[in-house]
């Protein structure tokens, strides 16, 4: 008998690897899959009973034959009503679950299984994989045959079901083409949508197993593989840190890809191509089932029904395609942009057929484009929800490389920031889509789409992405026709499209010369209201790390002061102290929903105390800002909570009552939670800016995020001899750039060393 040689999951979680099996060694790739098939056939064959009436039959990847190296067995006993059926299970489970095997398993009639698939459609599909491994091979047969027979008669009613649980799968794990980190099985595109491809297959909807969904298939399989074998148990989500280590077990080099990009780079564009080829194939499977489940409309004459939509573009059968006399006549350059703008806006598809048309027949767009070239982009751009699947679909026959030259090296290219979840053409289209929802606020819609969709084209390139991106965007407007105004704000737009965050989140915007500064990069309130939409865009574009409702009101404080700058030519004063902080009994205290204001008797220390007192109550500062008034000092601090669950408002009272009023206890439980949580990574660092501020210095300390940080850094400026007067916390990922506005000019570069040397020690 074959013997079995397993190695169990390190890790505890009972998963199993099939290493060697008389001499066939495990590994990436078909052969590799099939040889653990084999393997385990072998094995479960000689724990299986011998009894009339019963056999194993494997689903899932064994009945598939394409058993990754860490994975399930899904296996069903059939019996033809023996008895004793269940001693007869439990004495073929246990070897399994002792052999350190994960097992999905059921015992069931024949009956029994075409009456579960008939009630359960995900089940139905996986007895389409059913195959005989040991035991009585006539039932299994029995079983194999009746529910492919079941499937293809019934198919046509199932698929709406299967379509939904589908959806709401994608929901889920998003679309694998366009995640940094997306699961190779479940995600859209993934294994799992494969799946869902042969069995529209097996129903003879339409032929969806096409040579390049076969062979997109076979490496997303690959992958998972050398996954599997580079984390050493069963996973399917493709993770930052293990792409090098992926990419390197198959095989795959930076230089396959033009060695612009690392090799785990490499891998996720080859990733992303696969997933792209099986969403394609399968959204043309949808639509073939649409049809077949509604009929054709025909006219009288029998011909099909067309209905127009858009010049040159009409309706036929649920897609668009073109216009007869669109093809007879001359093809116009701006055919292709003006199909992809009527699909996007009625958010029907384009058919196979015509895309492959346009991309062999339309003629390129000369430079400039011509006026309605221009138009269908800007309606196409700004046409919502519609937008993304439109473009997918022209992406995928080559029209976008025909428009933009430049999206060659955009797609599938990875961001390595945390805050943002997709790849950056996808972040770009996606951000167009969303400053569609802001379109109304701005004098020129046009030109805030495509900055929008332009904002981050420096990216992957060398120096900084906004510079960088600048001339290029600049270049695509005025080749695509916009005046040199118009375009020349284009380039402004991208350059400047990190302003407003920036600023909002680091700056003083009580500081008279923090508004004038931004208000003399701005320039003017149209480019200021088309990049406050273009901010937003962005954020809600690149994930919900990106925003939060105290960065959107920092960013709308912010343009309402560049505003009236700007209106007026005069900066807004600074707001007045809270008249409730500047009257009565010392100390004052003050909780509001995300606002936290002290008063206190004049004294050092009391920003340190206040923030120490937060930290300890799991609340991270946002902002600070500390005065002194007719001898009181006063802290005023915008908040929010570190884990999501606001602090007990009685506590959190008590405790800063005490420790501004100098409770050494407190300050005792302050300063060993706060030691205890300093945080980790790169080196820490200091950039001091000399003109930033009308009456301080500004101390710019990057480093990586801690809770107690801000209580570390304010206790060591205290004790170096400065004085703060505001503070701005912002939160990258893992790191933060937090600004500390220090009274006075500090023009002593020894006195700098000295402060800069204690904060760094604080960290």
């Amino acid at each position: 008998m074959t013997s079995l040689t397993t190695t169990t999951d390190p890790t505890g979680d009972g998963q199993l690897v099939v290493n060697e099996v008389a001499g066939v060694p495990g590994g990436i790739g078909a052969e590799a899959r099939a040889a653990r098939a084999d393997a385990l056939d072998a094995w479960l064959r000689g724990i299986f009973p011998a009894r009339a009436g019963i056999a194993l039959v494997a689903v899932g990847g064994l009945g598939r034959r394409q058993c990754a190296p860490y994975g399930d067995l899904d296996l069903v006993l059939l019996h033809a009503g023996v008895p004793g059926i269940d001693e007869l299970a439990a004495s073929l489970w246990y070897p399994i679950w002792d052999a350190g095997l994960r097992l999905d398993h059921s015992v069931r009639t024949v009956p029994e299984a075409l009456s579960v698939a008939q009630d359960d459609v995900k089940v139905a599909l996986g007895l389409l994989d059913a195959r005989h491994v040991a035991g009585d091979p006539a039932l299994a047969d029995q079983l194999v045959r009746t529910a492919a027979d079941h499937w293809r008669r019934t198919a046509v009613r199932q698929l709406p079901g299967l379509r939904q649980i589908t959806a709401a799968r994608w929901e889920t794990h998003g679309e694998l083409a366009f995640l940094l980190e997306g699961d190779l099985k479940e995600a859209a595109g993934g294994l799992r949508d494969v799946g869902i491809l042969r069995a529209i297959a097996t129903a003879g909807v339409t032929d969806a197993l096409r040579p390049a969904v076969h062979a997109a298939h076979r490496r997303l399989l690959d992958t998972r593989d050398a996954l599997h074998q580079q984390v050493g148990r069963r996973v399917d989500r493709l993770v930052a840190q293990e792409r090098d280590g992926v990419a390197a077990l198959l095989g795959l080099r930076a230089a396959d890809a033009g060695g612009v990009i690392g090799d785990g780079d490499a891998l996720l564009r080859r990733v992303a191509g696969d997933a792209r080829t099986v969403s394609h194939a399968l959204d043309d499977a949808w639509r073939a089932a649409d049809r077949l489940r509604a009929g054709r409309h025909r006219t009288a004459g029998g011909r099909p029904l067309r209905r127009p939509v858009a010049r040159d573009v009409v309706e036929q059968d649920g897609e668009l395609v073109l216009a007869r006399a669109a093809i007879g006549a001359r093809p116009d350059p701006s055919l292709s942009l003006r199909v992809a703008a009527a699909a996007a806006t009625t958010r029907l598809p384009i058919a196979r057929a015509t895309c492959e048309w346009l991309a062999a027949y339309c003629p390129p767009l000369p430079a400039p484009w011509p006026p309605a070239a221009r138009a269908a982009l800007i309606t196409l751009l700004g046409a919502g929800p519609g937008l993304v699947p439109a473009w997918e679909t022209c992406d995928r026959y080559g029209l976008i490389d025909g428009w933009l030259p430049e999206w060659t090296r955009l797609r599938s290219l990875p961001q390595h920031n945390p805050v943002h979840r997709f790849t950056l053409d996808r972040h770009l289209v996606q951000a167009a889509y969303e400053a569609s929802r802001h379109t109304r606020d701005v004098d020129r819609p046009d030109l805030l789409l495509l900055g929008a969709f332009l904002h981050d084209i420096g990216k992957g390139l060398p120096g900084d992405h906004s510079t960088v991106g600048a001339p290029l965007a600049e270049a695509v407007a005025t080749r695509i026709g916009l005046p040199d105004d118009e375009a020349a704000l284009i380039g402004r737009l991208v350059r400047l499209h990190l302003l407003l965050p920036d600023v909002a989140t680091r700056r003083d915007l009580s500081d008279p010369k923090t508004v004038a500064g931004v208000a003399e990069r701005v320039g003017d309130t149209t480019t200021l209201d088309l990049l406050h939409g273009l901010v937003r865009a962005d954020a809600a574009a690149t994930g919900p790390a990106a925003w939060s409702d105290w960065k959107g009101r920092l960013i709308a404080e912010l343009v309402a002061r560049v505003r009236t700058a700007l209106d007026t030519g005069v900066v807004p004063a600074p707001p007045a102290p809270d008249p409730a902080l500047v009257a009565g009994p010392l100390p004052v205290v003050h909780l509001g929903e995300d606002r936290v204001s002290v008063a206190a008797a004049d004294r050092r220390g009391l920003l340190a105390t206040v923030a120490g007192c937060l930290a300890l109550h799991r609340l991270e500062v946002i902002s600070a800002d500390a005065a002194t008034v007719d001898g009181r000092a006063l802290v005023q601090c915008r908040v929010q909570p570190r884990y999501g669950l606001a602090p007990d408002p009685i506590a959190l009272r008590a405790d800063l009552r005490r420790a501004v009023g100098g409770d050494v206890s407190v300050t005792q439980r302050l300063r060993g939670r706060a030691l205890a949580a300093r945080g980790q990574g790169a080196a820490p660092r200091v950039v001091w800016h000399r003109e930033a501020a009308t009456d301080a210095v500004l101390l710019e300390l990057r480093a990586a995020d801690a809770a107690g940080l801000l209580y570390r850094v304010a206790c060591a400026l205290d004790e170096a001899g400065a004085q703060v007067r505001a503070a701005r916390i912002s939160t990258l990922g893992g790191d933060v750039v937090d600004a500390f506005y220090l009274v006075g000019g500090w023009p002593s570069d020894a006195e700098r060393a000295r402060i800069e040397a204690a904060v760094l020690a604080a960290v």
